[in-house]
């Protein structure tokens, strides 16, 4: 109701009043005031968040030129008197609105009129008492840590005490909560931007002052930068600029993580506003390994990645959504230049290095352009080198146009290695630290795939700039690790460095390992991968010692195997010859290899009809090696001039049955696998192979094996082609035959083989089989069914 009178100048102008319809008029306002203060003591005396009212009373008053504004003040000093007495006896103290009426009053007491400026300071004294018992465990702690100054009595007060600004700084800083400080700071931030430039200059100057002694505990600091920024771009007075800049480097003391975190929040690229008040929270030196550090944090985000998990959507998270990481290189471009972080920079160097090399490579693969400006990383990263004493390393890489590289997605890689490459050959003196940071890195494990990538390159370089083969054991480590990488690209960079050190491979300790190490990227999903895996293990064999190389052998060639009926023909040719060519070295130790070699003997057979020449060349070359090592007659059979398939395999059987018979029902589960393989020359292979196989060592089989054998051939009675299904039925005559043979009792099946190993019939053609004629001349028979209870 008070708040709803108006003014007394008002009042006049609304008739022509005489002196005393004056006096009456200023009876009847002090009046009303004498009363509503007997109601304020009343509230204030139950509750102390009546206090609230004083601060709309001097906002009230502030719109009053009139003698009112004393009599007003009085008012208010009279409360927060009799409040000041009242909250001695109060075990506790809760009043939330010091904070904003001590920002009024602090401004009044720097009033013109000395009246008003007396009631404003012993009013403040009355409120800083107040402030004094509330929560007086905390304000106890606060004041053995920090030494605050000592709050004068009723009677040791003098008004002219807090008609300094100093002095208001200080005192209000020390009694004043952290949250009521808070409020206090941001009252006065509001005031800065008044339409009274004289309003203005107080807040600030107080405001100033203030943060400079208490800035520690003034809390909201994210949202007092976001004013300052909403404040400073709608075109703030110039004198007002320079004191919201000073207000963004005092926070920066000590909340340097809240402040860069907030000013990376805004839209890329950074407007002016942005630019000035990342340069005033560069212009405090001893927290720029705070800044540079929150810098480093945010560059770990991807652009454009949104956060995995809800603890990543705090306020200070790694929320790259939001562009965040382009502007932390945006805002590196202006604090990396500045003199007083250049000690910081030289600290920080390979961090900075690696985390500009990450977003750099972000920017190329994701096109992250802006209008008029392009890769705020590259920018960064060119900054850093000069900013590092490296002008010869940057100079040289535009000469390479490096830098150019990285806007085309196919060279990003290569733009790695050119920067990499250039700051090895300059012998960089940060070259000790950077190797450091990157071993640190690879033993912790970069968060993405594709900064191993980057990791990998560079530390391949500077390794081999520095070491000569083979790396220490530590880093040996980790390329043996990286080989069965998730990323391809890893995986491949460090099976090439490996073989690279193929002259020095028995130097190696735990040789062993690393090969092993390879033989498990055979098991890779990538095909890149596991043809580089062959070319590596091939040139590490070719100089390895015979020793560790027959204690491995057994296990290589057993991995070559699987590889032998890969789905890529170029690994297939691979794995093959890379098999005969163990088979050779590891002469010597043919009573170790001859498992494998003759687990082997199947696929050789049947890729030896691959559509593919260098599969099929592959075979060959591998089978003359195997049978030579086996002591088997010539496979004249293999000149091409004189090539057919099955008399190969027939040759392949009758030397299989006179040195090696007992083998024979394994090859025949072996070839089981190929009947329901999708090629259609592997059909046929298996098909005329398994008839041959089972003629063949029908004496050893028994009554379920050659079941099964039966329930597999069968649904190629089925099958598109025709020549498979006229194949079929040859081998189910085939296996009619053998299953006469058989015995209903193991015990003369048992006398049965072992008559048939000691008088051996060599075969003959079965199927007058040739891939490159039609075997439809065949005379057709229906096709009929396998009833296997009668069959016997």
């Amino acid at each position: 109701m008070v708040f709803a009178l108006p003014s007394i100048e008002e009042m006049k102008q609304v008739g022509n009043s005489t002196e005393d319809d004056d006096e009456e008029l200023k009876n009847l306002y002090h009046t009303i005031l004498h009363i509503f203060e007997n109601i304020l003591l009343n509230l204030v005396s139950k509750d102390l968040y009546k206090l609230q009212i004083l601060k709309e009373m001097i906002v009230w008053m502030s719109e009053d030129s009139s003698y009112l504004q004393e009599k007003v003040l009085v008012t208010i000093s009279k409360v927060l008197s009799f409040a000041s007495k009242k909250v001695k006896n109060y075990p506790s103290v809760d009043a939330p609105c010091l904070g904003l009426l001590a920002a009024e009053l602090s401004l009044l007491c720097s009033h013109k009129d000395p009246s008003i400026t007396q009631q404003a300071s012993l009013g403040m004294h009355h409120l800083l008492s107040i402030a004094h018992y509330q929560n007086v465990d905390t304000i106890k702690n606060t004041i053995k840590s920090y030494s605050f100054l000592h709050l004068p009595s009723d009677t040791e007060f003098l008004p002219n005490t807090l008609q300094d600004k100093t002095n208001i700084a200080q005192r209000v800083g020390q009694a004043l909560l952290p949250s009521l400080l808070t409020d206090f700071v941001w009252s006065l931030l509001m005031k800065v931007s008044a339409p009274s430039l004289t309003t203005a200059n107080e807040a600030a100057t107080i405001l100033i002052l203030t943060l400079e002694y208490h800035v520690y505990k003034v809390v909201m600091v994210s949202k007092i930068v976001d004013t300052i920024y909403m404040q400073l771009s709608g075109n703030s007075p110039h004198q007002m600029e320079s004191s919201m800049l000073r207000v963004i480097t005092l926070l920066t003391r000590t909340s340097p993580r809240k402040v860069i975190f907030q000013l990376m929040h805004y839209p890329v690229p950074a407007d002016k506003t942005v630019i000035l008040m990342l340069q005033a929270a560069g212009s405090e030196p001893h927290v720029a390994p705070q800044v540079l550090k929150t810098i480093l944090l945010i560059l770990k985000g991807k652009p454009g990645e949104n956060p995995g998990n809800l603890m990543d959507r705090r306020r200070c998270s790694i929320n790259t959504s939001n562009m965040m990481p382009v502007a932390a290189s945006h805002a590196l471009c202006t604090l990396l230049p500045v003199s007083s972080y250049k000690k910081v920079v030289a600290e920080f160097f390979p961090e900075l290095l690696m985390a500009l090399m990450f977003q750099l490579f972000y920017s190329s693969n994701m096109r992250l352009v802006t209008e008029d400006r392009h890769f705020y990383a590259r920018d960064a990263l060119r900054i850093l080198l000069n900013c590092s004493g490296l002008h010869a390393v940057e100079t040289t890489l535009k000469a390479k146009r490096c830098w150019d590289m990285f806007s085309q997605e196919q060279f990003g890689h290569h733009g790695v290695y050119l920067v990499a490459r250039t700051l090895s050959d300059y012998n960089f003196p940060q070259f000790p630290e950077t190797l450091h940071y990157l071993y640190k890195l690879s033993v912790e494990g970069p968060r993405r795939s594709e900064d191993r990538v980057i990791t990998v390159i560079f530390l391949t370089e500077f390794l081999n700039s520095f070491f000569k083969d083979p790396f220490p054991e530590e880093f040996l480590v980790l390329f043996r690790n990286w080989v069965n990488d998730s990323n391809p690209a890893v995986s491949k960079l460090s099976l090439q460095k490996i073989a690279s050190m193929a002259p020095v491979i028995n130097e190696i300790e735990n040789v062993g390992s690393l090969l092993l190490s390879i033989l498990k990227a055979f098991l890779s999903k990538d095909n890149t991968v596991v043809s580089q895996a062959l070319l590596t293990l091939r040139r590490l064999l070719g100089k390895l010692d015979k020793v560790t190389y027959s204690s491995l052998c057994t296990k290589i060639a057993s991995s070559y195997c699987p590889l032998m009926d890969h789905s890529n023909g170029g690994i297939r040719s691979m794995a093959i010859q890379h098999f005969g060519e163990l088979i050779k070295d590891m002469s010597q130790y043919r009573w170790m290899l001859n498992p494998v070699v003759l687990k082997g003997l199947v696929p050789l057979i049947l890729f030896l009809e691959d559509t593919e020449t260098r599969v099929v060349s592959a075979c060959k070359y591998t089978l003359a090696i195997c049978v030579s090592e086996l002591k088997w007659s010539p496979t004249f059979l293999l000149i091409d001039q004189s090539y057919n398939f099955e008399q190969i395999v027939l040759n392949f059987c009758n030397n299989l049955l006179i040195y090696h018979g007992n083998y024979i029902t394994d090859l025949i589960a072996d070839t089981l696998g190929f009947l329901g393989r999708s090629q259609v020359y592997l059909r046929r292979a298996s098909v005329i192979l398994i008839g041959y196989l089972a003629t063949l060592g029908g004496h050893l089989l028994f009554r379920d094996e050659l079941q099964v054998m039966f329930e597999a051939i069968e649904p190629l009675y089925r099958d598109k082609d025709p020549v498979i299904r006229e194949l079929a039925e040859t081998t189910y005559e085939l296996f009619k035959k053998v299953a006469h043979k058989l015995t209903s009792s193991n015990i003369k099946q048992s006398f049965q083989k072992m008559f048939n190993f000691i008088y051996i019939k060599k075969l003959k053609l079965l199927y007058h089989y040739n891939c490159a004629t039609s075997y439809s001349s065949i005379k057709k028979r229906p096709i009929s069914y396998v009833d296997y209870d009668n069959i016997w």
